[in-house]
């Protein structure tokens, strides 16, 4: 039966408790809505503090000529970026980053996908096989690079020793600007695909066995199961894996100044590094902002650009 006019004026009257009103006025906030901000305020000035505000600080400072002693520092708009875009060592570090990245992150991620498949099967020594491939993670950065010193050593080193098995001579590995990035970019690959390989692993643990089972039944290879079902089910990882790569790929800096501090010739002079530098050694702190400010920017288009293509393909379960 429908309510009539009357019931409808009752219902249009009766008050209305006050936490209702509260939740219903847009704008308004109730105990929990405060509570809440409450609860989250502590980790929400830790983030402002030493994310946000570093960041408009950069932004600032970049915009701005270096302080030297008591004087201000005066505002000089763009003239910092447009140092850089006539510097031939930006570009040399940008061109070395690119290539870096462009190395160090599909090999590292492939790399990484082929162990976890590995150590996801019943083997003979699994759990060796595992620790032995995240060994290199555990390792401090520091280490890392004086070990791989080591290796690069000429006359002693352990890749001089190999090369000399098959009457090769003597080789400056880091010293020689044709080899020196991509003895770098080894290090990277070697100490970063056990660390990705752990989220593969566990994206490969977490699906469903009767998918494997369907397929078999319905007489799928191994080749097209991986391609049809694996591969998808792993992109939600992938991205992940991705991002985490790209970062790491832009922010090294520890093996550039324990290996070769940018040379030779800057031939390993990466972004961070020449951050790092230019900030530190040479005390440019506005070249420095600026410079931080291309690298986020760099940052930004990428990640924009792999959740822009790589989101569209993602099916999360």
């Amino acid at each position: 039966m429908a309510p009539s006019a009357a019931g409808l004026s009752d219902l249009a009257e009766r008050p209305v408790p006050a936490g209702e009103a509260s939740r219903s006025r847009p704008g308004v906030f109730d105990r929990e809505t405060l509570q809440a901000w409450l609860l989250i305020l502590p980790g929400l000035m830790l983030v402002v503090a030493f994310t946000h505000w570093p960041a408009v600080r950069t932004l600032l400072d970049s915009l701005y000529a270096t302080p030297r002693g008591s004087r201000p520092a005066p505002f000089v708009g763009l003239a910092n970026y447009q140092g850089l875009l006539d510097d031939p060592v930006f570009w040399q570090a940008l061109r070395n980053n690119a290539i870096y990245a462009a190395a160090t992150i599909p090999a590292s991620v492939v790399l990484a996908l082929v162990m976890a498949l590995a150590v996801n099967q019943a083997l003979p020594g699994r759990a060796m096989l595992r620790m032995a491939y995240f060994l290199p993670t555990m390792l401090p950065l520091i280490a890392v690079a004086n070990i791989w010193l080591f290796f690069y050593t000429p006359d002693y080193g352990l890749f001089d020793q190999i090369v000399g098995l098959f009457g090769a001579g003597r080789h400056n590995w880091l010293g020689d600007a044709a080899t020196a990035l991509p003895a770098m970019i080894i290090v990277a690959v070697w100490k970063e695909a056990g660390f990705f390989m752990i989220f593969s692993l566990a994206a490969l643990q977490t699906m469903p066995t009767d998918l494997r089972e369907a397929a078999a039944l319905e007489g799928a290879s191994r080749i097209h199961f991986f391609r049809r079902v694996t591969l998808p089910l792993l992109m939600p990882t992938t991205l992940f894996v991705l991002v985490n790569a790209v970062i790491n790929a832009f922010r090294v800096i520890d093996h550039v100044v324990v290996m070769t501090r940018g040379g030779p010739d800057n031939a390993t002079t990466l972004l961070m590094y020449y951050i790092y530098e230019t900030g530190f050694r040479f005390w440019d702190t506005s070249t420095a902002a600026a410079l931080t400010m291309i690298l986020l920017a760099l940052l930004g288009a990428t990640a924009w650009l792999q959740f822009g293509v790589f989101g569209r393909r993602i099916h999360y379960r």
